[in-house]
């Protein structure tokens, strides 16, 4: 289909990462052209997500990582505050509660993956947000904070529900910074930390998974795999703990855990007809980012199905692609398969260091550096990919969200600079 209309309307749904760095993209280009630019959000509160990590440790606050929304968009996108209630893909139209409808052009799906709490029996019940908790929003990881600061001593559970979760690695950097902050505070020897997740490993790629299970090992944290939660129990019998309950019968004690629970996408993508899957995320072309549900829509980041890590890296590198294929389809042409599935993370391991990975849909993570053959180490710890983490803080607000390009840093995964399984033996790898 190809859009005729001689006024653009884009509608893009979310305020966070990928909507409001698209939007910005999208102004830049069309700065001279008859095009309107709608951002639909339900509350004007933008969150720096991968400081969350840091606040039940003290290390951020909310002031430092909370800002208005519409202040991160360019003057000319306008922001409408309210909850979506449906997407009308035959009218090509989105629906706000209220009744106030948007026709768009094109929509751009961008309201990520939300925390789906009541999909665990007994994870919101007894002892939640007191021995129970999350910090994968604000209001959980600044109440973890307080319980971190009385707990001293016992057994500290963090537990991944299933997947997939935003940020795959944070619940393993949760447990580094853990062995860290009890370290810090002289009772790391009264505290036993569990590490509970459904996979087979530390992490879903072989030689990443080998290298943070080592970490794991060398910290003093216990590693559970294969471990399915079916039941939270906040509180025993006698109050004196509480107990994770697998589908398989295994049992986990715990005196506080954190758990991150199953993620799925927006409420009201599961109400749009034909726009989401079983998990309300959006079926999405892995390598175009055009949904399957309509021609002139899109998505990004969290919100969609494509097999690449919910991370804020992710979404940056699809932006660029995004946003080059919506110009693209406006103008009739041909869409470019441009994602390959990029990701980068930081994994902060503690004592002022992290790892660095890098890798795509092909390519696991590997060691070497990036972006090339001289930088950031990979796969190893050190200080200066901790800074690294700090510094993109800065980056996120000021670059990446205004959707400017970041100097030496590619859409595509850098190849050069990896050490391959076809240059060294795994042993050599994996050391």
């Amino acid at each position: 289909m190809v859009v005729k209309n001689q006024t653009h309307k884009i509608v893009i749904l979310g305020g966070g990462t990928g909507g409001t760095l698209t939007a910005n993209r999208l102004r830049r280009h069309y700065r001279n052209h008859d095009v309107h630019i709608t951002v639909v959000d339900q509350d004007d509160h933008h969150v720096y997500q991968p400081a969350l990590l840091f606040v039940p440790f003290g290390l951020a606050h909310e002031q430092e990582i909370v800002r208005p929304r519409h202040r991160q968009l360019h003057k000319d996108v306008e922001f409408v505050q309210q909850a979506i209630d449906r997407v009308d893909l035959d009218r090509d139209t989105v629906v706000l509660e209220g009744g106030r409808e948007l026709p768009y052009d094109v929509l751009v799906v961008a309201t990520g993956a939300t925390l789906a709490l009541d999909e665990t029996e007994g994870l919101t019940g007894p002892g939640w947000n007191e021995r129970v908790f999350t910090f994968y929003d604000l209001a959980g990881a600044t109440a973890l904070e307080a319980a971190l600061a009385d707990f001293d001593g016992g057994k500290l559970l963090v537990n991944v529900v299933d997947l997939p979760i935003k940020c795959p690695v944070a619940p393993l950097e949760f447990c580094f910074l853990a062995d860290w902050y009890f370290n810090e505070r002289g009772i790391r020897d009264k505290v036993q930390i569990t590490y509970a997740t459904p996979l087979d490993g530390a992490f879903t790629k072989p030689v990443a998974s080998e290298r943070l299970s080592t970490l794991l090992a060398e910290k003093g944290v216990e590693l559970v795999t294969e471990f399915n939660t079916g039941e939270v129990m906040g509180e025993s019998e006698d109050g004196t703990g509480g107990k994770l309950v697998g589908y398989d019968g295994r049992e986990l004690d715990f005196d506080l855990a954190v758990v991150v629970p199953l993620h799925s996408g927006a409420a009201y993508v599961g109400r749009s007809e034909g726009l989401g899957d079983d998990l309300n995320f959006v079926p999405t072309d892995q390598h175009t980012l055009q949904s399957k549900a309509r021609p002139n829509v899109f998505a990004i980041g969290d919100a969609t199905n494509v097999p690449a890590s919910k991370a804020g890296s992710v979404t940056h590198f699809e932006g660029e692609v995004l946003v080059d294929n919506i110009i693209r389809f406006l103008a009739g042409e041909p869409l470019a398969e441009g994602y390959d599935g990029h990701a980068n993370c930081f994994i902060e391991t503690g004592f002022g260091k992290a790892l660095l990975i890098d890798f795509n849909y092909d390519t696991e993570p590997l060691p070497g550096h990036f972006p090339a053959a001289v930088g950031m180490p990979l796969l190893k710890e050190s200080r200066l990919n901790h800074l690294g983490k700090l510094m993109f803080q800065w980056v996120y607000w000021h670059a990446l969200l205004q959707g400017r390009d970041i100097p030496g840093i590619g859409t595509t995964m850098p190849e050069n600079g990896k050490d391959h399984p076809t240059d060294r033996t795994h042993e050599e790898i994996t050391v």
